[in-house]
C-alpha cells in the first residue's frame, strides 16, 4: 500500500512537471511570436528636397522580409492624410512609390504606412518634404554691421537671416542652392532693386556657398 501510494505520488509529480514544462514551452513560443510580430520596421529613402512639378520618389524596405505586403505613400492635405501612391513589397520586402508634386512651395508632412495584418501590426514612418520655388537673390552685410535691422536685431557677420519685403518678421524660410540647405528667419526688409526678392545675410550666403547675386530655391 505504501509502495503503491509512493509510485502514484511520483507519477503525479512527473505529470505535473511535464505540464509545467509544456506550459513554459508554450509561453516562450507565444512570447517569441509576439516579439516577431512587433519587430516590423520600415526603412525609407526619400528625396526630401524637390522643386515644384518634380516627381517625389520614396523607396524602402519592410522588415521582416515578406512579399506582397501593402504599402501606402501618403501626404498631409487640409488636415487629412491622402494616399498619393501605393505599392506591394517584393521578395526582399522592398517597395517604391512616387508622385508629381503640385503643391506650392513649403514644408509638408509625408508618411509611409504598412496596414495591419493578422501576422503583423500597423507600421508608420513619418518624414517631411521640402518643396521649393526659384527666386532672385543677393546678399548684404559688410558696411552695415552694428546697425539694427527692420525686425529689431543687431546685424553682425555671424547673423543668420534674410531680408524680404512682405513676409512677417521671424518667418522661417528654407533655402536650397547647389545641394546645400539652410533654414533662417526673416530679420529685415528689402531688397528694393531689380527683380530680387531675397537679401541673404553674409553668414547665410556662406552656409549656402552662394555668390553675390543669382537664383536660389526657397520654401516661401
Amino acid at each position: 500500500m505504501i509502495t503503491h501510494l509512493s509510485v502514484r505520488g511520483r507519477g503525479v509529480r512527473l505529470y505535473g512537471a511535464a505540464v509545467a514544462a509544456l506550459m513554459t514551452v508554450g509561453f516562450l513560443a507565444t512570447q517569441t511570436a509576439i516579439g516577431q510580430q512587433a519587430h516590423v520596421s520600415i526603412a525609407t529613402a526619400e528625396k526630401k528636397h524637390v522643386k515644384q512639378g518634380e516627381r517625389v520618389h520614396i523607396r524602402g524596405h519592410l522588415r521582416p522580409d515578406r512579399r506582397g505586403r501593402s504599402v501606402l505613400i501618403q501626404q498631409r492635405k487640409q488636415g487629412h492624410w491622402v494616399t498619393a501612391d501605393r505599392d506591394r513589397t517584393g521578395a526582399e520586402g522592398g517597395f517604391d512609390g512616387s508622385w508629381r508634386v503640385q503643391k506650392p512651395a513649403g514644408r509638408y508632412r509625408t508618411r509611409v504606412v504598412s496596414p495591419a495584418t493578422r501576422r503583423e501590426p500597423r507600421r508608420v514612418d513619418k518624414t517631411h518634404l521640402f518643396v521649393y520655388r526659384p527666386g532672385q537673390a543677393s546678399y548684404y552685410g559688410p558696411g552695415l554691421y552694428g546697425n539694427r535691422t527692420a525686425c529689431g536685431q543687431t546685424l553682425t557677420p555671424s547673423t543668420l537671416g534674410v531680408a524680404n519685403r512682405w513676409l512677417p518678421c521671424g518667418t522661417r524660410v528654407t533655402f536650397r542652392y547647389r545641394g546645400r540647405s539652410v533654414t533662417v528667419p526673416v530679420i529685415d526688409r528689402g531688397p528694393y532693386s531689380g527683380s530680387r526678392i531675397w537679401d541673404l545675410t553674409y553668414a547665410t550666403k556662406q552656409r549656402l556657398g552662394f555668390g553675390s547675386t543669382g537664383v536660389v530655391w526657397s520654401t516661401r
